[in-house]
C-alpha cells in the first residue's frame, strides 16, 4: 500500500541517521519477495550513511563504502526508527541496522511483498527496477507534452497509465483516484483520447495530491504508520477513495474494478469526453 507520500514521509523520518555509523545489521527472515542478499549483513562496522534519498517508491540508503542498500515496502512493509537501549524484536520484524547512536532502523512486512537490495550505488542504480522508472510525479521532467507525447496513441485507460511507474514513478492506485477526481477525469478515458490540455491538468492536480498527502503524514490505511508510529491523516482528506455509495457535490461515488484494482469516482463529475477547463 504505500505509495510515494508515504515513502517519502518515511524517508524524512529518517534523516535523524544520516552521518550516524552503521555498527550492525540482521537478517532475520532471508527471503521477502526475494532474496535479501547475505552481504548486507556483512557491511562492515563504521561505514557511514552519507544520505537517504526516495527514486519512485524505493528507498536508497547511500553509504560512505559507495554502495547502496535499497529498500521497497511493498504492500504492507514499513520502516520504525527506534531510539532505545531495550530494544525488542517484534513478529515480522525481518532486518534491523543499529546504529553508533544506538538508533535501529527496523523493516516489518507482514506480507513480505517488500524487499531489500545491496550493491556497489553506479551498478546497482543501473538495475531495471531502477533504471526503468519514468519521471518523478513531483519532478520537473515530467511536463504536459512529455505525458501526452507517451499516452497519446495509447488505448489504456488514464487510470492505469497513471500506475505504470515507466511512465510517472511514485503514483499508486489510491492517490490515481484522488487525482484523477481532482482533474475531472474520468479513469475510464483512454490516453489517446486526452488532451494536452488535459495532460497539463492531471500534472497540477498530481503535484497538488501528493503533496497534500505528504504533507498530512501519508495516508493510514491498514498497515501504514511513520518511522515514529504516529498515523498519517490524508485518508480523512479523500474524496472518492473509498467512498462508493456517498454522493460529493449531489453525485454518487461509485466503485469499478479495473485490471483488478479497485477504481473509486465520480461519473456525474468525471465525465468521459466531458473535460472543460477551468
Amino acid at each position: 500500500m504505500p505509495e510515494l507520500p508515504e515513502v517519502e514521509t518515511t524517508i524524512r523520518g529518517l534523516q535523524s541517521i544520516v552521518n550516524s555509523t552503521i555498527q550492525n545489521i540482521k537478517i532475520y527472515t532471508p527471503k521477502l519477495r526475494f532474496y535479501i542478499p547475505k552481504k548486507i549483513s556483512r557491511i562492515q562496522r563504521d561505514i557511514e550513511i552519507k544520505s537517504i534519498k526516495r527514486r519512485g517508491k524505493f528507498i536508497l540508503l547511500n553509504l560512505s563504502n559507495n554502495y547502496t542498500i535499497i529498500i521497497h515496502l511493498g504492500m504492507s512493509g514499513r520502516l520504525r526508527l527506534i531510539n532505545t537501549f531495550k530494544f525488542q524484536r517484534k513478529k515480522h520484524d525481518h532486518f534491523i541496522l543499529r546504529t553508533n547512536k544506538d538508533h535501529y532502523v527496523v523493516f516489518n512486512d507482514s506480507r513480505r511483498f517488500g524487499f531489500l537490495d545491496y550493491g556497489e550505488t553506479h551498478i546497482i542504480l543501473k538495475k531495471k527496477y531502477i533504471l526503468n522508472l519514468g519521471p518523478e510525479a513531483l519532478g520537473n521532467r515530467l511536463t504536459d507534452k512529455y505525458l501526452f507525447s507517451k499516452i497519446s496513441k495509447s488505448l489504456v485507460p488514464i487510470k492505469q497509465i497513471l500506475l505504470n511507474q515507466r511512465i510517472i514513478a511514485g503514483i499508486g492506485n489510491i492517490y490515481a483516484s484522488e487525482i484523477l477526481f481532482n482533474a475531472k477525469i474520468s479513469p475510464l478515458e483512454k490516453g489517446k483520447d486526452l488532451s494536452l490540455q488535459e495532460c497539463k491538468q492531471l500534472i497540477i492536480s498530481t503535484r497538488k495530491i501528493l503533496k497534500n498527502a505528504i504533507n498530512a503524514g501519508g495516508s493510514t490505511l491498514r498497515d501504514y504508520v511513520s518511522t515514529d508510529g504516529t498515523l498519517g491523516n490524508f485518508q480523512y482528506n479523500f474524496k472518492v477513495y473509498n467512498r462508493a455509495g456517498l454522493k460529493i457535490l449531489g453525485k454518487t461515488i461509485i466503485k469499478i474494478v479495473q485490471y483488478g484494482r479497485s477504481t473509486y469516482y465520480c461519473p456525474g463529475i468525471q465525465k468521459k469526453n466531458k473535460y472543460l477547463c477551468n
